[in-house]
């Protein structure tokens, strides 16, 4: 029997930056992208052209990049978004422009401010305007889970006549129940036949994203949108592990349904964006949880080593996790079996990153007795993601505060020439931060601070994260990795500055319109 393929639409650079504080820059996204195309995603929603120039500049590189998934830009209804999106992926292989206006009464009448007949002009007239830059015109009717039937039928037929070929219906507010979902979705359907791909984007408020998903899948959706690790606004999204996992392991009723997603790249993906975000995936988060795997009940365990199926209907190895976390390099591991395992790992760095993380990988061997799989990943994670060094840590020295004022010593390069420079502090981190912001000029403001293990021992690599706002301007990520947790952290803040300079004069303008989110 033949199968029919679900496309996975991906939104976690568009819809999932919107999470607070997942703010990244433009060498961050690009990675996160080249990822989404090893895992296998059919569209990339690369972010918002219109929304800054930021998201333009990334949306076009990654354009550059991506060879093998199509790479989309999100703009709504107007023709200044619509022109933004069709130049930032007008160097993609395959690209796609989708604009979107809301349909249900409540947003017409207190968001919009506009007639039926006036929102499905401006839905038409975004189309057709769209299809002046590309071929593949998505159309989404926002609020569509709190829309009259009818009118999403009268506008669907108005989009599809103009030029869309793929219609979106998404549960914005996260409030449909998934028997609702699938009426609709199959009334729509039905309607348009094979005019136009119905696609769904469910929200989680009610912690039915998934369920509604593929509830959908059930009744005619053939696109689902959706997010790694469920990032997304408020209760986020609909989590892309959790529905393909579904499809896979659930054959027995999805039998006619397939994706192009190679699940052994879900675990890698899962990290790396938690990694970059700073955003970790709940312990008890299906699939790609820390406990995800785990087995502590005496009754499970036994029946784990008699048979693991009596306990586990996904295997780790199905996703890409080793669970052993194996011990893979020593000092003396030369550069070809570096980059086999990063192979192996998900990695296909360039020569220059290639040098780089190997360079860092021989620093930490040094110092680190056993060096394992996660810090590997976290190192070249990090090494990939930096954005350009304005700004070099040297050297960090620091004050025995007992019974005294902590203080540090700060060595910065800055165009070669190195800056000295001390201070103090209500703490030793407190102290740190405030003696780069007096070397750089820039006064930042700690939104959040969080530092945890990579591995295991008492070697074990810390890794730092950092959410900074400088000038007012919204929290910026900062990655940092040592096995000194004062050295990880200065360099956290440091990265955090580093991506506040590429990224300013970018970040202006973003979402200043209520219509943002669909």
């Amino acid at each position: 029997m033949s199968k029919e393929t679900i496309k996975i639409f991906d939104t976690t650079l568009r819809d999932g930056e919107q999470s607070p504080g997942a703010s990244m820059n433009t060498e961050e996204k690009i990675q996160i992208a080249a990822q989404l195309e090893r895992l296998g995603v059919d569209i990339i929603e690369a972010g918002f052209a219109a929304a800054s120039p930021g998201d333009f500049d990334a949306i076009e590189k990654i354009s550059q990049r991506v060879t093998r998934s199509a790479v989309c830009s999100l703009a709504r209804a107007i023709d200044a978004d619509v022109k933004a999106a069709g130049q930032a992926i007008s160097k993609a292989k395959m690209k796609r422009i989708h604009t979107f206006i809301a349909t249900s009464k409540i947003h017409m009448q207190y968001k919009l401010k506009m007639t039926p007949q006036e929102v499905i002009k401006r839905a038409v007239d975004a189309v057709a305007y769209a299809r002046t830059f590309v071929d593949d015109v998505e159309f989404s009717c926002e609020d569509a889970g709190r829309s009259d039937i009818a009118f999403l039928k009268e506008i669907c037929d108005a989009v599809i006549e103009a030029g869309a070929s793929t219609v979106n219906l998404p549960d914005t507010v996260g409030f449909r129940l998934p028997f609702e979902i699938g009426e609709m979705v199959k009334e729509i359907s039905d309607y348009i036949k094979d005019r136009a791909i119905v696609s769904v984007h469910n929200h989680n408020d009610l912690g039915l994203g998934v369920a509604n998903s593929l509830e959908a899948i059930m009744n005619g959706a053939r696109q689902v949108e959706c997010t790694i690790n469920g990032l997304g606004e408020r209760a986020g999204n609909a989590a892309l592990e959790e529905i393909v996992m579904t499809l896979k392991t659930r054959s027995d009723v999805f039998a006619a349904y397939q994706t192009n997603i190679n699940t052994k790249e879900i675990y890698p993906t899962s990290r790396l964006i938690a990694d970059i975000t700073g955003i970790e995936p709940q312990p008890n988060k299906a699939i790609v949880g820390k406990n995800a795997f785990a087995h502590e009940s005496g009754i499970h365990q036994d029946g784990m080593l008699k048979h693991k199926e009596t306990y586990e209907i996904i295997t780790p190895e199905s996703i890409g996790l080793i669970k052993d976390n194996t011990l893979v390099l020593g000092k003396h591991s030369g550069r070809a079996a570096f980059k086999d395992k990063l192979s192996k790992l998900g990695f296909l760095l360039e020569d220059d990153a290639l040098d780089a993380s190997f360079a860092r990988f021989k620093i930490l061997a040094d110092r680190k007795k056993e060096v394992y799989d996660d810090d590997i990943r976290a190192l070249v994670t990090n090494e990939m993601t930096k954005a350009a060094q304005v700004y070099e840590l040297i050297s960090l020295q620091l004050m025995d505060c007992s019974g005294g004022v902590p203080s540090a010593a700060v060595t910065i390069k800055k165009d070669n020439n190195e800056i000295i420079e001390a201070g103090i502090g209500e703490g030793t981190i407190d102290a740190i931060f405030k003696t780069i912001d007096r070397i750089s000029g820039y006064e930042g403001r700690l939104n959040d601070y969080k530092v945890k293990s990579v591995s295991k021992g008492k070697d074990a690599l810390a890794s730092v994260t950092v959410k900074v706002s400088f000038n007012n301007e919204p929290a910026i990520i900062g990655h940092g990795l040592n096995i000194d947790t004062m050295l990880a952290s200065a360099r956290a803040y440091i990265g955090a500055l580093n991506s506040y300079l590429s990224m300013e004069g970018k970040l202006k303008s973003r979402y200043s319109d209520t219509s943002k989110t669909i």
